[in-house]
């Protein structure tokens, strides 16, 4: 089961890259038993309170309020002018598994921070930010990494555990509005600002790209548990993490466009015991972009062809986001794709 190689263009509404493998609709008996893996996943406990979600809905918006003070504080600190302080602008951005919908109870938030081109990563986001947060009641575990390969500060507020990145564009005023998913947003800024708001433009992208939202999520709330109990859940280990499983169930649902969960499942492990590694799964085109930042392509870079089982992020600069897989772990995880296989057929 390959899969096209790049280049292959994108036509009309069709989502992906290739036809997909079947438009069939569900079944009484489909419908049926969505609604009993639906009633699995909360029984085991994989679906948070209506209180813990209003409660990171809070803490989000509260987030958002201090990094607008910050900015303006910094602005009147570096002597910009009152009306460009009053204009000054930062703004939260979340990625990741609560992004797309699929985080369970207690799990992490992933953030994005997104300021103007005078708030700088290393005295006002590591130094100012960081300083206010340290002085603030609700805010305990404050640990900032500013030498990570994506500088990031990690921190509980009011108990939710917080992961905040940040990214400095090249604009004087953040807009409220702002549509970080387009390109021109990478213009002049630095590596990690571009590895920053990689995880949002990516999370963005793989939900325009599913035909059905309600089903990816479901479908793969049900994969990640798999995967987390049969041990192949981990990137530092050389298996697959969040992003990885949702690029691979986000392919599925292209295929089957509309096939309900249940279905998804069984096609999930049909599919990749199938595919022919190290043909790259994909959810689009590769834009080769304007702007001249490094995407992946085996037949210019030498290091990608050396890459087992490549799952291309969507969102431009592509990249392979599963370069830590291994020989040994592709196979562990190619028995258990056969072994998941198996149950489904039975």
């Amino acid at each position: 089961m390959g899969s096209p190689g790049l280049g292959t263009g994108n036509s009309g509404q069709r989502l992906g890259i290739t036809e997909p493998i079947s438009l069939g609709g569900p079944t009484e008996y489909d419908v049926i038993k969505t609604r009993e893996l639906e009633k699995y996943l909360q029984n085991v406990g994989l679906y948070e309170s209506q209180e813990e979600a209003v409660s990171r809905e809070e803490v989000l918006g509260r987030l958002d309020q201090i990094v607008k003070n910050w900015v303006k504080a910094i602005s009147r600190a570096k002597g910009l002018n009152e009306q460009l302080v009053q204009e000054a602008n930062a703004k939260i951005f979340t990625f990741g598994s609560y992004r797309l919908g699929v985080h369970g109870p207690g799990a992490d938030i992933d953030t994005l921070c997104v300021g103007p081109r005078h708030a700088t990563r290393e005295e006002d986001f590591f130094g100012e930010l960081h300083k206010m947060l340290s002085e603030m009641p609700e805010v305990s575990e404050l640990h900032p990494v500013p030498d990570a390969h994506v500088p990031i500060m990690k921190f509980k507020f009011k108990g939710v555990s917080i992961d905040l990145l940040y990214a400095k564009l090249s604009l004087w005023v953040i807009p409220e509005d702002l549509d970080i998913s387009q390109d021109s947003i990478l213009q002049n800024t630095d590596d990690q600002t571009v590895r920053s708001l990689n995880g949002c433009r990516v999370t963005d992208q793989i939900l325009r790209l599913v035909p059905n939202i309600q089903n990816f999520r479901t479908t793969l709330r049900c994969m990640r548990f798999w995967a987390k109990r049969r041990g192949v859940y981990s990137n530092v280990a050389g298996f697959l993490g969040g992003i990885n499983w949702a690029l691979l169930v986000a392919r599925i649902c292209q295929l089957y466009p509309n096939a309900l969960p249940n279905m998804l499942v069984s096609r999930f492990f049909r599919v990749y015991t199938q595919w022919r590694w190290p043909n790259p799964v994909m959810l689009c085109a590769i834009k080769e972009g304007s702007l001249g930042l490094q995407v992946w392509d085996p037949r210019k870079n030498p290091k990608d062809r050396y890459h087992l089982m490549p799952i291309i992020t969507p969102a431009y600069p592509s990249m392979n986001s599963s370069y830590n897989v291994s020989s040994s772990t592709l196979r562990i995880m190619t028995d258990e794709f056969q072994r998941g296989s198996e149950i489904c057929e039975v």
